[in-house]
């Protein structure tokens, strides 16, 4: 079993606790290079380590094992989300893999029924294949959670708010349930990021992250992050993480401790603009719907202001058809029409043939993924000029 050495562990400093946010986004786990004084953490860019005899080394092996740039992510993530385990890895994809090997042949899960289709595809044709239970139902209510439970249950994973329509469950109210029942909770926080949402406090277990998002926020990397508190489950990920190998490279882990420098100044950003431009979106009459927390119309607004620093600029609307989605996804001359979000540029995309298209079509149209459902992540451009690109997109309708 993989042993977790002092290095991984969130060393933090002592005054660390009256330290503000975007003073540990910059100094947790990147101090100057002890070699060259460097303020940047270097790239170390190798694959194994030269040792000084038999079972004397400088505590650093082999790269797929430990990696002093990972390291450095590492531990930087885990203080913005006030824990003392961190874990990088190749994608978000494999953070979440990496997370349900806590679950065993015959255990049951209960998943956020709107969650992303990457994560459903996941458990439904790959995990399930191993005698996993996966059940998806509205974690926005704790009371269909807790009527899930079963005697085998052993994790509930949340997405909050949910992609793409924004569903906000009460995470205090879950992890209750959940721990009545002796049930990890695990949050995928990527929407919120720590800056604006930190799941830990209110209970959560085991938080993970797609880093590819708002942490890296520059669209020039892939990666994830699992962090967490409990020892003992902190020793398996990591285990997992060494004996799977889906590692968070150097450069990639570099370029995540690059991003989340600006985390919090993105983070106002993208959260002022996505506030205008939902507000735009309710009072245009060619708009059906739209589903933002930060609304007052959004049925969890009230839950989202108690749990949230902020609503974010995750903003989806509807225009009430394919044919109308389309004409505005290929109207648009500021925002890029692309997958992914958290960027700082603006990108827009189509849920239903795009992010979610592996989702049953009867359960998308369930869940309110329409064929007319246009999701846009808000980047930090002029506030301005991304309401006039989708207001002259929107008038071609």
């Amino acid at each position: 079993m993989f042993k977790i050495s002092n290095k991984y562990k969130n060393q933090r400093p002592k005054d660390q606790n009256i330290m503000g946010f975007a003073t540990i986004a910059i100094h947790s786990g990147q101090e100057p290079d002890p070699t060259t004084g460097a303020v940047t953490v270097p790239i170390y860019q190798t694959s194994t380590y030269a040792q000084d005899g038999l079972g004397r080394h400088k505590g650093y092996e082999y790269a797929r094992t430990q990696n002093p740039t990972r390291t450095a992510v590492e531990k930087n993530i885990a203080a913005l989300e006030g824990a003392r385990f961190g874990f990088a890895f190749a994608s978000g994809m494999a953070a979440i893999d990496a997370t349900l090997r806590l679950i065993k042949a015959g255990e049951h899960v209960i998943v956020s029924d709107n969650t992303y289709g990457g994560t459903a595809r996941l458990f439904t044709k790959i995990l399930a294949n191993y005698n996993i239970e996966f059940d998806f139902v509205d974690t926005s209510d704790a009371l269909n959670v807790e009527a899930a439970i079963k005697p085998n249950t052993k994790m509930v994973f949340v997405e909050t708010p949910t992609n793409p329509i924004m569903t906000v469950t009460d995470l205090k109210a879950v992890a209750e349930v959940a721990h009545r029942a002796g049930a990890r909770v695990v949050c995928d926080n990527t929407f919120m990021s720590p800056y604006l949402q930190r799941p830990l406090e209110f209970g959560v277990d085991i938080v993970v992250h797609s880093t590819t998002k708002y942490l890296n926020g520059h669209s020039d990397g892939i990666g994830g992050m699992v962090v967490l508190n409990d020892e003992t489950d902190a020793n398996w990920i990591g285990f997992v993480q060494n004996s799977a190998g889906a590692i968070l490279s150097p450069f990639d882990s570099w370029l995540v401790i690059r991003g989340t420098k600006t985390l919090a100044l993105r983070m106002e950003q993208h959260d002022k603009s996505g506030r205008t431009v939902a507000a735009f979106l309710e009072e245009h009459p060619k708009v059906h719907k739209v589903y933002y927390p930060g609304s007052a119309s959004h049925p969890q607004h009230a839950l989202a202001k108690r749990q949230q620093r902020g609503f974010g600029g995750m903003v989806s609307f509807d225009v009430g058809s394919l044919e109308a989605a389309r004409i505005v996804l290929e109207s648009v001359k500021l925002c890029t029409l692309a997958e992914s979000l958290g960027g700082v540029e603006t990108l827009i995309c189509h849920p239903a043939t795009m992010t979610h298209a592996s989702v049953d079509p009867d359960k998308r149209q369930r869940l309110g993924i329409t064929d007319g459902l246009v999701r846009i992540s808000v980047g930090i451009e002029d506030t301005d000029d991304i309401v006039a690109d989708l207001d002259q997109a929107l008038k071609k309708l």
